[in-house]
């Protein structure tokens, strides 16, 4: 091995010699691994907003308590977010997008549903995501159910045990029982790819 010192360029490099990202650079790092609303990036970078009434000693998590991780306001915060919704880096539409290509080949439309709403996306939006998965709920059951299982229950217990996985996939109750009995989604249903 050599005795040479390394070179500390790059982000990593910027850091170690002291200089903590800002609060928009957090955010442009969890942006860069996938899309997040403006509500996942506030609760996120929330460790690092200083409270008022806090002791900044007793701290509880390690990378906010670090001492080079500055304490930022709520005003800093939100306006970072501003900053970065104004240049096009937060878009609720390639949120819901997102959502739907990640998540709706395994799940039904409630439990998509109930994260795009957990992501702080507006209705307009989820009433969209909703008419988008609904006309595939039946195809994508039956191809989550054919993964898992492949046919059809012999018992009671094994048919219950079908229902069981696709109802908390989130697949709607209706949908549950056609594909239980085996009853594969026509020709003319809408497959997941096409929708989306």
């Amino acid at each position: 091995m050599s005795d040479a010192p390394r070179p500390t360029g790059g982000a990593r490099g910027a850091r170690a010699g002291g200089s903590a990202p800002s609060l928009q650079a957090r955010a442009l790092r969890l942006l860069a691994q996938r899309e997040h609303s403006r509500l996942e990036l506030e609760r996120k970078l929330q460790r690092f907003i200083a409270r008022p009434d806090a002791d900044p000693t007793e701290s509880t998590d390690p990378v906010a308590a670090a001492s080079d991780a500055p304490r930022y306001s709520a005003q800093d915060l939100s306006d970072a977010l501003d900053a970065l919704q104004a240049k096009g880096f937060i878009q609720p539409e390639r949120v819901a997008q997102s959502v739907l290509h990640r998540r709706a080949p395994k799940l039904g439309s409630q439990r998509v549903l109930q994260e795009l709403r957990q992501k702080g996306l507006d209705e307009d939006l989820i009433r969209n995501a909703a008419a988008t998965l609904r006309s595939s709920e039946h195809a994508r059951a039956w191809a989550v159910w054919q993964r898992k299982f492949g046919q059809v229950a012999t018992t009671p217990q094994e048919r219950a045990k079908h229902m069981r996985f696709l109802a908390s996939r989130g697949f709607a109750a209706e949908v549950v029982g056609k594909v239980v009995r085996g009853q594969a989604p026509e020709p003319g249903d809408e497959a997941e790819d096409e929708t989306l």
